[in-house]
């Protein structure tokens, strides 16, 4: 069994029950359940297989799926935000000028595992489920924190260290950007200077 916590459910259009999506915050999954009744008591269920369940009772089918070992990371660009992704989803982006590991209390934190796959991974699914930019920004961020505090240090300490990083890398002029980068969050962000960039660096 994989335990999953729901994000969203939602009716499903053609009347069959509800589609509930839901990811396991520990190692990067993404289910969508169509569920026979609405999950309003719960925020967590189980998988095995194509089988969902709740509380050992079987409640619904895996109807999607998605897993972040399907998925490559990329260090070789420049990323103006830092993070990012392909607009087909399969490759994250890391920039290549940011640490691969930060020291945080003590401790080693891999940038590509937190921003990398358990950030910007689940804002991508969450984009393509047609989530608008901030919304799915605000549960990968969630999502970001649960894992790093998972590793023993805390939010703070480790929002400390990534924040110096981020301002180095967007002071810098990209020279090197993706050709297949998805523009969603600087076009809601408006950053028209960022896009400029990253059309003259492809």
């Amino acid at each position: 069994m994989e335990d999953f916590e729901i994000v969203e459910h939602v009716p499903d259009k053609e009347g069959k029950g509800y589609l509930i999506a839901a990811i396991d915050f520990k190692d990067p999954k993404f289910v969508r359940v169509l569920a026979t009744e609405e999950p309003k008591a719960y925020a967590s269920i189980s998988v095995s297989g194509t089988k969902a369940y709740y509380g050992g009772k079987e409640i619904g089918t895996v109807v999607d799926r998605k897993d972040a070992s399907e998925v490559k990371v990329s260090t070789d660009y420049d990323i103006k935000y830092t993070g990012g992704y392909s607009l087909d989803g399969k490759t994250v982006y890391l920039d290549e000028h940011f640490p691969r590991i930060l020291k945080v209390e003590g401790k080693e934190i891999s940038t590509v595992e937190s921003i990398g796959l358990h950030h910007e991974l689940p804002e991508k699914w969450l984009s393509d489920l047609g989530y608008e930019y901030p919304h799915a920004h605000e549960i990968a961020t969630g999502i970001e924190k649960k894992y790093v505090e998972s590793l023993g240090v805390t939010w703070k300490g480790y929002c400390s260290e990534v924040d110096k990083n981020l301002r180095k890398v967007y002071r810098n002029k990209l020279e090197k950007s993706p050709p297949s980068l998805d523009l969603a969050p600087y076009l809601y962000c408006r950053d028209r200077e960022a896009l400029k960039e990253i059309r003259e660096s492809k």
